[in-house]
């Protein structure tokens, strides 16, 4: 499901209620450092072409537009949610685009939070860590604790470390949010020991406040996937739960 605007909805999220879409990537495209399995949004090589990027002045624009429709018709906003066609940490102007962003919240719907859904791969880079800790909800992926599994759901490009990202996460203490897929392909499964086990033993280190764990919800690329049960999770990650971590459950 491709976004053909800057801003979006608000639609409803399964996550975060009422929800006002920033696509900060190509609007009739896709581009991603990761190309996931499950990615709604298609392949990398069908993301059609257009590489055109908005910057921070054609955000600011879009955003002060569509916040000022929303209070005229009244109509709630719960969060403006960065996520869009891709990864939106890869837009080269996200730090200023991040400060016009809460400004503008700040202005016409103070109550609303500023949700980043990101695959962490660029948490390490200073300007971008910074940026995600003034948002209220930095949403940072990891969906398998070794390299070999993410080359198999995420197929990252370039040079990608596990050990690399969760380094990275730990410089939030904590106040963050973990965003994880459950699911099953012909060559992976995340009930299996070798991924459950080093999943957990990631979130008992990094202790994010919370931890999102979620299944396929839409039409994924790969075929052969299958999504697991909101019971099946609770009890995957019920040893989590019963030590106290914050696990909130999507099917």
């Amino acid at each position: 499901m491709m976004r053909e605007e800057i801003v979006f909805g608000p639609i409803h999220s399964r996550r975060l209620g009422s929800s006002l879409g920033i696509n900060l990537l190509p609007e009739k495209g896709k581009l991603c450092n990761f190309d996931c399995i499950y990615c709604e949004c298609g392949w990398n090589k069908d993301g059609r072409g257009d590489k055109a990027i908005p910057d921070a002045k054609k955000l600011r624009k879009a955003l002060e537009a569509k916040l000022k429709d929303c209070v005229k018709n009244s109509v709630g906003i719960d969060s403006i949610t960065f996520s869009g066609d891709g990864e939106p940490t890869l837009n080269p102007d996200f730090p200023e685009i991040i400060s016009i962003t809460i400004e503008l919240r700040d202005r016409y719907f103070p109550s609303a939070k500023v949700s980043v859904l990101s695959n962490a791969t660029r948490v390490g880079k200073p300007e971008v860590f910074e940026a995600l800790k003034k948002v209220d909800n930095p949403i940072l992926k990891l969906d398998a604790p070794t390299d070999e599994l993410v080359r198999k759901i995420n197929q990252p490009h370039g040079d990608y470390h596990v050990a690399d990202v969760v380094e990275s996460l730990r410089k939030f203490d904590g106040d963050f949010v973990l965003q994880t897929m459950f699911l099953r392909s012909p060559d992976f499964d995340s009930s299996s020991s070798e991924v459950l086990d080093g999943w957990m033993a990631i979130v008992r280190d990094l202790k994010p406040r919370e931890v999102m764990v979620y299944t396929l919800d839409r039409e994924a690329p790969a075929e052969g996937l299958e999504k697991f049960t909101v019971e099946e999770m609770e009890s995957l990650t019920r040893p989590l739960i019963e030590e106290g971590v914050n696990i909130q459950i999507r099917g």
